[in-house]
């Protein structure tokens, strides 16, 4: 048991005037039901810097389907471990419930002989007192792949990652608690791991991105435990999911300092190990990166029109990749998906045309019709240096006819009501729908259709008399 560094209201800088109004709604309800409620990780290190959160999460002591029972507007999401997202709007506030820190799973040799893991508590049902702690399931590599169980708050602090991302806000008290020495390293500007950092990453590999990622944001130095664990260990970020460390590099590429994230990635060698096509890379690659960088600067939030195929070019297009009769589907361990590298060369094609002052008058009019064309405007405005083009071209754009929204089968049945079913005549039976010597009553009656006969040499009745005589 450790015994918490508290810091009250007077002695630190966080204000809940500067915490997301839905999430103090979330952080009241839940400690007026009893429940502790906690913001979390990147949120309070931001607030102590005086930087403005992307996202407010929250630790609690309460289950997910309590937190349920609280929100209506409350999703349940995960398979791993269960998280309650609460949707306002367009904004969701992730609430998590507090995890334990399992220590690492047996070797082949120590697990039971019937070949089960002990391992075999769910979140949902805990484990009592006096039964065998539970343990991680890790693969071959000792990467963690299952350790979620339901914990303390000490325990979720020493489950994190680095020491700056495991600090709570308690907005019962308006205090900070800081299990791990974070306030410490936040003052010395440190990436510290919590724990033995070869460990950790060997656990979850791309935590050493993230290091590299909290540094260049940050303008923190990296432990020097830190700092040898990646030159020990890197090799390992190949064993991590490549749709995971694709993510990471959308999310990198979206946080404004995406120029200075791939050079400590460089530094430290991993952007050779996940994208070896990047290493030595020509300055030109820099410099889409630092125009990335510049026009993100101009927005407090991540914009809508920051799309993976504008994201993709960034990396793609100054590395000469963008080939119009092969498809570039791979970079290093990444795999692209196809339509967004259409897309991308969709958008490509149509660039070059918003600029030229030569272009046809039909094509010029034709330009806004484009899937494309909302994307080659965002291209132009952050690398294509014509602020006269792209002042046009927006307004070209604001000027166009929004398209109206399509009701769900839903909303049409509910404003228009079942489709009426044919009503019988009075005094006729079931047989009725099928009455054709008169008209039909209702809406569309189904009629029978009457079967022709063969005849020979023509149709109907042609060769005299009634079928049955001939």
């Amino acid at each position: 048991m450790t015994d918490p560094l508290i810091i009250p209201r007077a002695d630190h800088p966080i204000s809940r005037k500067d915490v997301d109004e839905d999430a103090l709604r979330v952080l009241y309800r839940l400690n007026e039901n009893e429940y502790t409620a906690y913001l979390v990780g990147g949120s309070v290190r931001d607030l102590l810097l005086g930087r403005r959160p992307k996202d407010f999460d929250i630790g609690t002591d309460a289950h997910p389907y309590e937190i349920k029972k609280l929100f209506r507007n409350c999703f349940i999401i995960g398979r791993r471990f269960r998280l309650a997202h609460i949707k306002y709007g367009t904004k969701t506030i992730e609430v998590a419930t507090f995890r334990q820190n399992v220590p690492d799973a047996p070797t082949a040799s120590a697990a039971p002989a019937d070949g089960h893991n002990e391992a075999t508590t769910t979140p949902e049902a805990p484990a009592t007192p006096g039964a065998p702690r539970p343990r991680a399931h890790s693969d071959e590599h000792g990467i963690v792949r299952r350790d979620n169980l339901y914990g303390t708050p000490e325990e979720d602090a020493f489950r994190r990652d680095f020491t700056i991302n495991a600090l709570f806000y308690d907005i019962a008290t308006h205090s900070v608690i800081d299990y791990t020495g974070g306030l410490e390293d936040l003052r010395n500007r440190r990436i510290v791991c919590i724990g033995n950092p070869e460990v950790r990453f060997t656990e979850d590999p791309v935590r050493m991105l993230r290091a590299a990622v909290f540094a260049a944001r940050l303008d923190f130095e990296m432990d020097e435990a830190v700092l040898d664990a990646i030159e020990s260990h890197g090799h390992l970020i190949q064993k991590a999911s490549p749709a995971r460390l694709l993510e990471e590099y959308f999310k990198i590429l979206r946080s404004g300092y995406a120029e200075a994230t791939f050079r400590v990635l460089d530094a430290v060698g991993l952007l050779g190990l996940i994208t070896p096509e990047l290493q030595d890379a020509p300055d030109a690659f820099w410099a889409s990166l630092a125009k990335l960088d510049a026009w993100r600067s101009h927005h407090p939030s991540i914009p809508a029109e920051m799309v993976n195929p504008v994201l993709m070019g960034a990396l793609l297009v100054p590395m000469g990749f963008v080939n119009p009769h092969e498809d570039q589907l791979s970079l290093g361990m990444l795999t692209l998906a196809r339509k967004d590298y259409e897309r991308l060369r969709h958008l490509l094609v149509t660039v070059p045309k918003l600029t030229d002052p030569n272009v046809p008058a039909r094509v010029s009019r034709g330009l806004p019709g484009r899937p494309s064309f909302s994307d080659a405007i965002i291209w132009l405005d952050i690398f294509g240096d014509a602020p006269d083009a792209v002042a046009h071209w927006k307004h070209v754009q604001s000027q166009m006819p929004k398209p109206e929204p399509q009701p769900s089968r839903q909303h049409r049945q509910h404003q228009h009501g079942p489709r009426p079913t044919p009503a019988s005549p009075p005094g006729e039976g079931q047989h009725a729908a099928h009455h054709t010597s008169g008209a039909p009553t209702g809406d569309r009656t189904k009629r029978r259709r009457r079967r022709r006969r063969r005849g020979g040499g023509g149709g109907g009745n042609a060769g005299g008399g009634a079928p049955e005589d001939r």
